[in-house]
């Protein structure tokens, strides 16, 4: 069923004054609610079919389509698309954007879940309220926030990522920004990080990890490279790395901080190369040595 608007609602959503007499101007009052977006948008009011998808809430309607190719779009239910997006400007979904193949857009939000059966871009903001996950990789020059993330290839973000759930690049992580993860980070390369490096479960990389901040993980922090952090490194259980372990001038390493100290052994030894210097807490496990 088509949603219809009505002038009492908009204002009852306190609009801006002159988005409001545009509306009213053009007799959208009492139309469709998707119609109304749609004029807007081919009247370059993209911002004000923004605001109105955000308080009118998403629908149900289905637009699918073989190739997607606009200066900008903003659709109120889910769009699904057998090939490639190409949308210059901003692409703003109400519930989910299904693609077969890749994902180019100046701006991209959904609602629920993004799926790329390719590579994600984003000139600007990537954001999902559900989950992105693209076959490929996944790079966004402006900040990334998503409920979950899951990449093919690399993980490539020139702001701020901010992920509630898990995280997994089969390659490498590079953030220009902070990354906050809520569960698990995992990464089949490196991961660096120019910001703080904020996990709440465990971390774990198939390389190096690089850090400009801060390293803290709730749980085990492994690497198969070196481990190394501008500031401080904090495990609330074990640190391993196949390189070297090494905090920022001044700052310590912390294993076990989860963990009673009794159960260090168990629970929050540090593996590596050689013991960090600045070791403060957590079990030490010396490499057995061979003859």
């Amino acid at each position: 069923m088509d949603m219809e608007l009505t002038q009492n609602f908009l204002r009852g959503k306190n609009p801006c004054a002159a988005g409001y007499r545009w509306f009213v101007r053009n007799n959208l009052a009492g139309g469709d609610y998707q119609a109304a977006m749609d004029t807007q948008v081919r009247a370059g009011r993209v911002e004000d079919a923004r605001w109105l998808l955000q308080n009118f809430g998403p629908t149900n309607a289905v637009l699918e389509v073989e190739h997607l190719e606009a200066d900008n779009l903003v659709f109120a239910g889910t769009v699904i698309v057998h090939g490639d997006v190409r949308v210059s400007g901003t692409l703003f979904v109400g519930r989910s954007l299904q693609a077969g193949a890749g994902i180019r857009a100046g701006r991209l939000e959904a609602g629920e879940d993004i799926h790329s059966g390719g590579a994600i871009f984003c000139g600007e903001l990537l954001q999902a309220g559900g989950g992105i996950k693209a076959a490929w990789s996944v790079e966004t020059q402006g900040d990334l926030r998503a409920g979950e993330l899951r990449t093919g290839w690399e993980l490539r973000c020139g702001g701020h990522v901010d992920v509630q759930g898990n995280i997994h690049a089969g390659q490498e992580v590079d953030v220009q920004g902070g990354l906050r993860c809520g569960k698990s980070l995992r990464a089949g390369a490196g991961i660096q990080v120019q910001g703080l490096l904020d996990v709440g479960h465990g971390i774990a990389a198939g390389d190096h990890i690089a850090c400009g901040n801060h390293i803290q993980a709730g749980w085990g922090i492994k690497a198969l490279g070196d481990m190394r952090a501008a500031c401080s490194i904090r495990a609330g259980e074990t640190l391993q790395a196949e390189g070297e372990i090494a905090a920022g001038p001044g700052y310590g390493v912390f294993a076990g901080m989860s963990v009673q100290m009794d159960a260090w052994p168990d629970c929050a030894w540090v593996r590596a190369l050689r013991k960090p210097s600045s070791l403060v807490s957590g079990f030490w496990e010396d490499r057995p040595s061979f003859a």
